[in-house]
């Protein structure tokens, strides 16, 4: 025992118990009411109930302290299989709560499955990418952990839980620390600069182009000019060396004719100039097939493969945006692009929570005395929405305070991953810390409207079981994996 208790990473835990204080804090401001006959420590408050998952929280770190690392590793396969298993029963066993069957009621209490399943998820992928001779770079394995991720996102989704389901895309960062080519993770971010594009401008005229938008013409343009960067970063500097032609001045040549396509159109005869463009796009993809028979540069292909591929993600966007989102995802991302003004439906939350913010002011209103809060202007303001709490009552101060320790927290989980000596505690460590950025960014974002409206809680803040559960689980299962990182394994 005095081994474990000097190994143990107290500095987490201290961070730990921080965020906990001030999200009881948050949580007490966020619902309390001045007419409540009870008080803040009474269990039929909010508040008081958040002391319950608090104090269950802290005793379920200790038992995980506890126990053995290895039994936790050996258990890896079964945890994540009984997870699949819990998750695909879920939307027959749970009752809908605004439109999510995401929530198995037990009793007076209820819990949610996919808060859970994190955990299960990471520990199966740092099991799987710690056996001997797997190696992400290699098709087969790389297969075999995007499988490990996606089926619990299905199962997810399956339950109405779209934002859930997001959360598990943060492990991909995970996999670019362990060897994942940085192209694929810049293929997922232009896909998002395609759709956020091309949405946003796809109303707006380019230079009175007949039949074109600005939308249309900035993602064709960035399809190029991103074709054009892989060739160089991926093959243009080999092909030079070998001394033959990289073909990255045939793909500048392409960006010329699109510009003398859309002076055609705009002076000298109305037309369509967008479909140059798309012939262009195809035209380089399949030039740069030819050169990959040719030369035998495989990169060649996969890049080919990327701007076919950008061309048809791109030519989906519409279908995706208004056949397959829902109505209400689809005003969220509308309003949050700024095409729609929706200030008494989709809108609404992010507006009062952009109020409450602000009128926190430098310093806040103080503790229990936000007015915003307490006259529920803010809806969901003790969960999804409880970081305009924080705003309102402790002002910007308080805010950087929480972000700092947010930050805090992140680097110190880089730190404890980065120290550990097999494959295993590192991979588990950059799914927690991957997870943990990705709720704090995408919560904070939400709350000031610069990320779409997803439903997903702050960690250590938002009242609730299962999140402030499944985040300690997370967190110490970690934290007893590094407590063991210097004893001889075989």
């Amino acid at each position: 025992m005095p081994s474990l208790l000097g190994s143990i990473d107290w500095l987490t835990i201290f961070i730990y118990m921080v965020l906990l204080a001030l999200g009881w804090m948050s949580v007490c401001g966020a619902s309390y009411d001045y007419d409540q006959e009870a008080g803040i420590l009474d269990f039929s408050t909010r508040s008081g109930m958040q002391i319950v998952w608090i104090g269950t929280s802290m005793l379920l770190g200790m038992f995980i302290l506890m126990t053995d690392d290895r039994l936790i590793e050996s258990l890896s396969y079964i945890i994540y299989i009984c997870f699949l298993g819990l998750l695909f029963v879920t939307p027959f066993l749970a009752h809908d709560i605004k439109g999510s069957m995401s929530w198995i009621k037990i009793g007076s209490f209820s819990i949610q499955p996919a808060e859970f399943a994190k955990f299960g998820v990471s520990l199966c992928l740092a099991k799987v990418m710690g056996t001997y001779g797997f190696d992400v770079r290699k098709w087969r394995d790389f297969i075999i952990c995007i499988t490990l991720i996606v089926v619990p996102m299905g199962l997810i989704v399956m339950q109405k839980e779209t934002g859930s389901a997001l959360v598990y895309s943060a492990l991909f960062l995970m996999l670019y620390r362990e060897g994942m080519p940085g192209c694929l993770l810049f293929t997922a971010l232009s896909a998002v600069v395609y759709f956020v594009v091309g949405v946003r401008f796809a109303d707006e005229p380019l230079w009175d182009v007949t039949e074109m938008s600005l939308g249309q013409g900035l993602v064709m343009l960035l399809i190029q000019i991103f074709t054009v960067g892989f060739v160089w970063v991926y093959g243009g500097k080999r092909q030079e060396a070998r001394g033959k032609k990289t073909g990255i001045g045939i793909l500048l040549y392409s960006l010329a004719i699109d510009a003398a396509a859309v002076l055609l159109a705009r002076f000298v005869y109305p037309c369509n100039a967008v479909w140059a463009m798309v012939f262009v796009c195809g035209a380089s993809a399949l030039y740069l097939l030819y050169l990959s028979l040719r030369d035998r540069v495989l990169p060649y292909c996969l890049i080919a493969l990327f701007t076919l591929g950008s061309i048809g993600f791109y030519y989906s966007v519409d279908f995706v945006l208004n056949r397959v989102m829902e109505p209400h995802q689809q005003t969220r991302i509308r309003v949050l692009l700024g095409l729609e003004d929706d200030p008494r439906g989709a809108g609404y939350n992010v507006i009062q929570a952009k109020i409450a913010i602000g009128s926190g002011g430098l310093e806040g209103k103080g503790f229990l005395n936000g007015t915003q809060t307490k006259l529920k202007y803010v809806p969901e303001q003790d969960t999804d929405f409880i970081f305009c709490t924080v705003g309102e009552e402790e002002g910007f101060i308080g805010c950087a305070v929480v972000l700092l320790l947010f930050l805090s927290l992140i680097l110190r989980l880089l730190h404890l991953a980065e120290r550990q000596p097999y494959t295993f505690g590192r991979v588990y460590g950059y799914c927690v810390l991957s997870i943990f950025l990705f709720h704090v960014f995408i919560n904070v974002g939400m709350v000031l409207g610069l990320t779409p409206v997803i439903g997903i809680p702050l960690p250590f803040f938002s009242y609730g079981g299962s999140s402030l559960w499944g985040f300690t689980i997370l967190l110490f299962i970690f934290l007893r994996i590094d407590a063991g990182r210097n004893r001889l394994q075989h």
